[in-house]
């Protein structure tokens, strides 16, 4: 019975480890990653069971469509849902992205430029 219970607790200990690791900041939640990782390993059951439900955020749960447009119409479902700030990494990153983009596009057209005056060089 005992290596029963230890063993669900080293599951839930390395599972929740695992998770928290491998989430990003963002996605933490109440506290920072070392602390929950802290938590974890000082105390595992308690820490665990904390960090799955208060410490991670979980996607949000999307709505079922109505059965018909017609009830739809009649009785439009209020959205519930607002967007989630992005955290400062995302917004970083999303930036870094777009700068990539841009960078790549001005690349093409410096290639198409210098591809247009060979053609007209060997004209």
């Amino acid at each position: 019975m005992y290596v029963v219970v230890s063993a669900l607790t080293l599951v839930l200990v390395v599972g929740a480890l695992v998770d928290i690791i491998t989430r990003q900041d963002g996605q933490v939640k109440h506290l920072p990653k070392m602390v929950w990782i802290l938590l974890v390993v000082f105390l595992p059951l308690i820490g665990s069971i904390l960090w799955f439900i208060i410490g991670r955020e979980y996607p949000e749960r999307t709505r079922r469509p109505a059965a018909t447009r017609q009830a739809t119409r009649q009785h439009p479902e209020p959205s519930f849902s607002t967007p989630r700030p992005e955290s400062t990494e995302e917004q970083l990153l999303r930036v870094e992205r777009e700068i990539e983009f841009y960078e790549k596009q001005a690349r093409i057209r410096q290639l198409e430029a210098e591809a247009d005056r060979r053609r007209l060089q060997a004209e």
